[in-house]
């Protein structure tokens, strides 16, 4: 049975439940199993009259919401190759891809936006309105196309960090094997729970690891929630009360500066219990609590942190984070709290995921073991190497660089890593992103931007910079409107620069009163920096910070 066809069967097993609902204004919109078989029948209809053939790619530009489930499936059931787009890159970048893969067909829920991208691909397909597809009283309920694991079913895009984003082909024997894993992992998760799992999600479809997410909800017992607006997503959360949901590291470390800002401010009593409840709690052996933090910590076990957790939301069993790396602060922070952050490594190419966190047993800092089936080995340079039914079948049209990326039978991650005694992967770094000084000396930027960024908590975001340069120098933006004082940032580079070898001192830095973003061109469209991008803007002033005496 492949990953449509246990969908397929679920919708018609649960004809009249609802198992898929949009929160719109502070209410539930929901769809039985029954309901959304009949939109995803109303789509193949449509998508049978528009004609185009198996096999060729359709684009699919939209939000999430009920009707971009129910036209992907009915793509994907038509035997067509779905290619997702996130409606916040620009619309040259989208044209770009578009080029790219080449659809027959394109779908889209923004007229102003469908109109941008036509302007800069005159010669394109036809742009259908999303509300179009459904507005179309034509049903199909054929059977659904019968995909071998060779055929192809998506082709999603990289994030385009360090240069043009790729197309990545995902075939069904990719999502057939992944979706097994995904769900064992949950099912360890709800302990073999009988009622349905409560799912919250917020990340956009059209990124790997949140649509592999959102088919594991599909084919699984559970109710699953959309968010539909951004702003309000702690109000949602809230409506929801999931059992689990899918983020990224932003969300979480907004979250975890927003408590400790709100106790710090109450100050007194409340802010010294809970500083001390949080030393207490970094330290595990007992011996090494003084007794005033022992108390603290029983005190805020009792009467703040279930508080704090029940703010949240009370029913959480688990958070699960992926894209980025996590801090290990955040992570120990929400552990403290009594919430389980569960961490998920993977790429687009490996279909998502490589390792996952075991509920019953997780390190912070590491981000789990080998998922079932697949291999996971060191390389040169300590690149993570993986191979098995997860890795992709090539980029679209690009074979040089298929051919690079899966040399020697491996697929070449690019990131660097390690694993511990118990199968657990640490991933340290990018070889991308290592700074070459002009000594030679090799540094990776990521561990010192987290441990720097536990140091200073009022800054968003931080980019160490330094290739051909003597020294390490370092841009960074606020969360504050405020800014951050210069003695704050100077305080805490040389609390950390003093734990650090000479080569590794940050020796200067520089304010930037605009935080990076997807639409200034400095973040990916998963919030990923974009470090080259970020060097080009700021030429000048990286360059002034090698012309000042070094601090």
């Amino acid at each position: 049975m492949t990953f449509l066809d246990a969908i397929f069967r679920r919708l018609q097993e649960q004809a009249n439940v609802s198992l898929l609902r949009e929160i719109r204004d502070g209410e539930f919109v929901s769809v039985t199993g029954g309901e959304l078989s009949r939109l995803v029948g109303q789509a193949r209809g449509f998508v049978r009259a528009l004609g185009p053939k198996k096999g060729e790619r359709c684009a699919l530009l939209s939000p999430n919401s009920i009707r971009w489930i129910a036209l992907d499936l009915a793509l994907m059931a038509e035997g067509l190759i779905v290619v997702p787009l996130h409606s916040r890159q620009s619309p040259g970048e989208l044209a770009g891809m578009m080029k790219d893969s080449t659809p027959s067909a394109m779908f889209s829920s923004d007229e102003t936006l469908a109109a941008e991208i036509r302007s800069k691909w005159p010669d394109g397909p036809q742009i259908t309105p999303l509300d179009g597809v459904f507005a179309n009283q034509g049903m199909s309920d054929a059977p659904a196309y019968a995909h071998l694991d060779s055929d192809p079913v998506t082709i999603i895009y990289t994030s385009g960090t360090s240069g043009e984003p790729k197309g990545v082909v995902l075939n069904a024997g990719n999502i057939n094997h992944m979706l097994g894993c995904t769900n064992a992992r949950l099912d360890l998760l709800m302990a073999g729970g009988h009622q349905p799992d409560k799912v919250f999600h917020y990340t956009p479809f059209c990124f790997a690891a949140s649509w592999i997410a959102m088919l594991t909800f599909l084919s699984r017992n559970s109710v699953l929630t959309l968010s539909t607006d951004l702003t309000k997503l702690s109000a949602e959360l809230k409506l929801a009360s999931p059992d689990y949901f899918l983020n990224v590291p932003t969300l979480l470390e907004r979250v975890r500066a927003r408590i400790i800002e709100t106790i710090q401010k109450r100050g007194g009593l409340t802010a010294a219990i809970f500083n001390r409840a949080q030393r207490a709690f970094l330290k595990p052996e007992e011996n090494e609590r003084a007794v005033v933090d022992r108390l603290c910590l029983s005190i805020a076990n009792i009467a703040m942190f279930p508080k704090i957790r029940k703010n949240i939301d009370p029913n959480l069993k688990a958070l699960i984070c992926g894209s980025a790396p996590l801090a290990v602060e955040t992570q120990v922070f929400f552990m403290m709290l009594g919430i389980s952050v569960l961490q998920v490594y993977g790429l687009t190419e490996t279909t998502a995921i490589c390792t996952m966190d075991d509920p019953t047993d997780f390190e912070p800092g590491r981000v789990g073991p080998a998922i079932p089936g697949i291999e996971m080995r060191v390389a040169e340079n300590d690149e993570i190497l993986v191979r098995g039914p997860n890795i992709f079948a090539g980029y679209w049209q690009r074979p040089a660089e298929t051919a690079k990326a899966l040399e020697g039978g491996w697929f070449h991650t690019g990131d660097q890593g390690e694993v511990d005694g118990k199968g657990r992967w640490r991933v340290t770094g990018r070889l991308k992103n290592l700074l070459i000084l002009n000594s030679g000396l090799k540094i990776a930027p990521e561990p010192l931007e987290q441990a720097l960024a536990a140091r200073l908590p009022e800054a968003q975001q931080l980019v160490l910079v330094g290739t051909e340069r003597s020294h390490l120098a370092l841009l960074l933006t606020s969360h504050s409107t405020n800014g951050l004082a210069a003695e704050q940032i100077q305080a805490a580079l040389d609390e950390m620069n003093a734990t650090l070898p000479h080569y590794k001192h940050i020796r200067g830095f520089h304010v930037v009163h605009e935080p990076f973003s997807i639409e200034n061109g400095l973040l990916t469209a998963n919030g990923k920096i974009k470090r080259d991008a970020v060097a080009v803007r700021f030429s000048t002033e990286i360059e002034r910070l090698y012309q000042r005496p070094p601090a």
